[in-house]
């Protein structure tokens, strides 16, 4: 299991949360509810060595970012 962390600019909200694993339908179940957009195409990048992502809408504006910060036994 591992720990998220997310923040969205526009919105200027931040919140973490524990998922299995790390995709895009996980990283969007849980920024859609927040987003407060009519972007629901929603994109994502990731760096593994920073444990780091991007979220973008369509036409590639980054909405936010997101946080991987640790891992849990589970």
């Amino acid at each position: 299991m591992y720990q998220i962390e997310y923040y969205l600019h526009h919105n200027k909200i931040s919140w973490s949360a524990t998922i299995n694993q790390l995709n895009s339908d996980v990283l969007k179940r849980h920024i859609l509810p927040r987003a407060n957009t009519s972007f629901l195409d929603l994109n994502f990048s990731f760096c593994e060595s920073e444990s780091t992502g991007e979220i973008k809408n369509s036409q590639g504006t980054v909405l936010g970012t997101f946080y991987l910060s640790s891992a849990k036994g589970g």
